[in-house]
C-alpha cells in the first residue's frame, strides 16, 4: 500500500471510529430516554433481561466489526464479504455515491446496523402495556429517521456533489429556501405559487347557497340531464381543506359525484380564528351536519336524504345522526362512512400522542377556549411518515437547494386548519381516551345520549388497507356499531391516496366481502380483490337510495338564495 493509501485508510478508520462511537452513545442516551417515556413505572417493573441485552450489545459491536472489515477489504480490491439488508422501499439512498463510494457506503449501513439495534433493543425494554410499548417504537423511529446521513451535509455526498456541479449556488439557495420556510412556520412540500383555490383546484361548479359561522353549504350544479330525487350531503374532515375530495377535475370525488346524478351538497368548514376558540362538539353538530341536512331538505323539498361522511366529518356526521334519531328525526336513506373512527379501541400512531398527562395539559390551556393550532396537527401528520413528509424535504429544500415539484395533493397537506380547543379537548377526552362514542347511552350530545345501534340506514364503509391514521380493522368495527346493514369495502393504499383513487385512471384494487359477520380479518381471508377503483362499486350501491330521475334545477331556491360561486370564502382562509 502507497503512503497516501495508508494516510487514507488511517484517516477513515479514525472517522468510521467516531461514527461507530456516536452510534453507541446514541443507543445509550436512547436506553436512559425511551425507558422514561415508555415505561413511567419503571421502579415498579422488572429491568430488561442483562443477559439478552448483553447478547444484543455483542451481536451489535459483531456487526458493526464485520461491516468495518469488509469495508476494509474493499479497499484492498477483495470483494465484499458483509452487507447490511436496507428496506426495498428506502429512497433515502437511491443514489450512486452510497454505493460507489466506501466512504458513504460505509456510512449507510452503519446506520441501518444502529437503526436495527434501537429497533431491537425496544423490544427488550419492559412497557406497561401495548401502548407503552408501541409509543417507545414511534421513539425509536423518530430518532433514526433523524439520526439518518443522508439529513446532513457532512455525511450526504448529494449535498457535496451539488454543490460543486453549482459552484456553490445550491447552498444558497437551500439556506434561502430554508429561511422562507421558518419565516412561514413550516417546511415547503411543493411550490404552492402554482396553486389557486378555485382557480385550478376545488374548481367543481357550484354555489354556496347557506352559511353560519361554523360552515357554509356549496350545491353542485348538476351535469347530467336527470338527477335522483334524494340529494347527497358531503361532510368531509374539519382539521383540514374539503378540496381534497376536489383536486382537479380528473380526481375530483365531488366531480363524480355529480356525474352519477347525484344532487351534492357539500359542508365547506371555517378555519376558526381566535374569536371561535369557545365553538363545542355540540356546536359542530348542530351547525354542521344538522343544520346542513336540513337546508339540503327544503331546497330538494324531500323528507330523506343520503348522507356521507369522510374520517373525523364521518364521526362527526354519525353523532349528528344519532342526535336526530333521539329527537325523533330519520331524515338519512343511506350513510356512507370512508375512513371513519367510531370505535376508538385501536387509532394507530395517532393515538399514541394522547394519553391522561397530555391531554390533561391541553385541557388546561385551551379546554375551555383557546385554538389547537394547525402547525400543531399538521406536525403531528408529518411525522407520522418522517421520511416521506419531513427529511426528505430537509435534505432537498435545504441541503440540495432544490424547489419543490408542484403536486396538487401535498399544496392540500400544508393547508392545514386551527380547531376550537374546547371541542378538540372533548373529542381527544371522549372518544380517542375513554372510547365513549360506540358505548350505547355514555355520551351526551346536543341533550341526547347517543346510541349508535339505533341508526338502521344501510350503510356503505370504506377503509384502506394501509391507513396509518384509521387503521382499517377499527374500521371494520362500524359494521358492528351500527343496526343497519352494511356494505364494507376495503381499498388499497393509505387514508389519503386509497380513498381518493380515481374510478378514471382505473388504479390500484379493493376488496369486497358480503359477510361481515366474522371479525375482521375472517372477512378479509374470503374476500374478493378486484382491480380498479372502489368509486365504482360504491357508485352502484348508492343508486338504488336517489330516488326517482327529475330534471335538475340550479342551485338553491327562494329562500336559500346563492351567496357567491364555490368554492366559497371559508375554504379560502388560511390558518395563521
Amino acid at each position: 500500500m502507497t503512503q497516501q493509501g495508508s494516510d487514507y485508510s488511517d484517516a477513515f478508520m479514525g472517522s468510521a471510529l467516531q461514527f461507530l462511537r456516536a452510534g453507541q452513545d446514541m443507543t445509550q442516551q436512547f436506553v436512559a430516554f425511551i425507558g422514561k417515556a415508555g415505561n413511567p413505572l419503571a421502579g415498579e417493573l422488572p429491568a430488561a433481561d442483562p443477559g439478552a441485552l448483553t447478547a444484543l450489545q455483542e451481536q451489535y459491536m459483531n456487526q458493526q466489526m464485520f461491516l468495518w472489515q469488509a469495508v476494509l477489504a474493499r479497499q484492498q480490491g477483495a470483494p465484499e464479504t458483509f452487507k447490511v439488508s436496507a428496506d426495498a422501499g428506502d429512497r433515502r439512498f437511491a443514489a450512486p455515491e452510497w454505493r460507489e463510494s466506501p466512504v458513504y457506503d460505509y456510512l449507510h449501513q452503519a446506520y441501518l446496523l444502529n437503526a436495527r439495534f434501537l429497533k431491537d433493543l425496544v423490544e427488550l425494554i419492559p412497557a406497561v402495556d401495548d401502548k407503552g410499548r408501541n409509543r417507545m417504537r414511534f421513539l425509536a423511529r423518530q430518532i433514526s429517521d433523524a439520526m439518518a446521513p443522508t439529513n446532513y451535509a457532512a455525511t450526504n455526498p448529494e449535498f457535496i456533489n451539488r454543490a460543486l456541479e453549482t459552484e456553490g449556488q445550491s447552498i444558497t439557495d437551500g439556506i434561502n429556501n430554508l429561511i422562507r420556510d421558518f419565516e412561514k412556520g413550516r417546511i415547503s412540500m411543493t411550490d404552492e405559487s402554482v396553486f389557486e383555490i378555485g382557480r385550478n383546484i376545488g374548481t367543481t361548479e357550484g354555489a354556496v347557497v347557506f352559511e353560519n359561522d361554523l360552515m357554509q353549504l356549496i350545491q353542485y350544479a348538476p351535469l347530467t340531464p336527470e338527477v335522483g330525487t334524494l340529494p347527497l350531503v358531503v361532510v368531509p374532515p374539519c382539521i383540514n381543506k374539503f378540496y381534497i375530495m376536489d383536486l382537479q377535475p380528473d380526481n375530483s370525488l365531488i366531480r363524480f359525484m355529480v356525474e352519477q346524478g347525484n344532487t351534492v351538497f357539500l359542508v365547506s368548514w371555517l378555519n376558526p380564528k381566535e374569536e371561535h376558540g369557545h365553538l363545542t362538539w355540540d356546536d359542530y353538530l348542530e351547525h354542521g351536519p344538522i343544520a346542513a341536512l336540513h337546508v339540503a331538505q327544503e331546497i330538494c323539498r324531500v323528507k330523506r336524504v343520503n348522507a356521507l361522511g369522510f374520517c373525523v366529518g364521518g364521526t362527526i356526521l354519525t353523532s349528528a345522526l344519532s342526535v336526530l334519531k333521539g329527537r325523533g328525526e330519520d331524515i338519512v336513506a343511506s350513510l356512507t362512512l370512508m375512513t371513519t373512527l367510531l370505535d376508538f379501541s385501536d387509532t394507530g400512531e395517532i393515538g399514541l400522542f394522547i394519553d391522561d398527562n397530555a391531554l390533561a395539559s391541553r385541557e388546561s390551556t385551551i379546554g375551555k377556549g383557546g385554538l389547537l393550532p394547525a402547525r400543531d396537527l399538521q406536525n403531528t401528520f408529518s411525522f407520522l411518515r418522517a421520511n416521506d413528509l419531513v427529511w426528505n424535504y430537509v435534505a432537498g429544500n435545504y441541503l440540495k437547494g432544490q424547489k419543490p415539484q408542484a403536486f396538487d395533493l401535498l399544496y392540500w397537506n400544508s393547508d392545514s386548519t386551527n380547531l376550537p380547543g374546547p371541542f378538540a379537548c372533548w373529542y381527544m377526552r371522549n372518544l380517542y381516551l375513554d372510547n365513549g362514542l360506540r358505548v350505547p347511552g355514555k355520551l351526551e350530545m346536543c341533550g341526547q345520549r347517543i346510541d349508535l345501534g339505533t341508526l338502521a340506514m344501510p350503510v356503505y364503509v370504506l377503509a384502506t388497507r394501509e391507513d396509518h391514521i384509521v387503521p382499517w380493522q377499527s374500521a371494520y368495527e362500524t359494521t358492528r356499531i351500527l343496526g343497519g346493514k352494511a356494505r364494507f369495502v376495503l381499498g388499497a393504499s393509505g387514508h389519503i391516496a386509497g380513498a381518493i383513487n380515481p374510478a378514471s385512471k382505473n388504479k390500484r384494487n379493493y376488496w369486497v366481502n358480503d359477510d361481515v359477520n366474522g371479525n375482521a380479518q375472517s372477512w378479509l381471508t374470503a374476500a374478493e380483490e378486484r382491480p380498479g377503483s372502489w368509486w365504482a362499486d360504491w357508485a352502484v350501491w348508492l343508486k338504488p337510495f336517489a330516488g326517482k330521475l327529475r330534471a335538475p334545477r340550479r342551485p338553491g331556491n327562494t329562500r336559500y338564495k346563492p351567496i357567491e360561486p364555490a368554492p366559497g370564502r371559508y375554504v379560502r382562509e388560511r390558518a395563521v
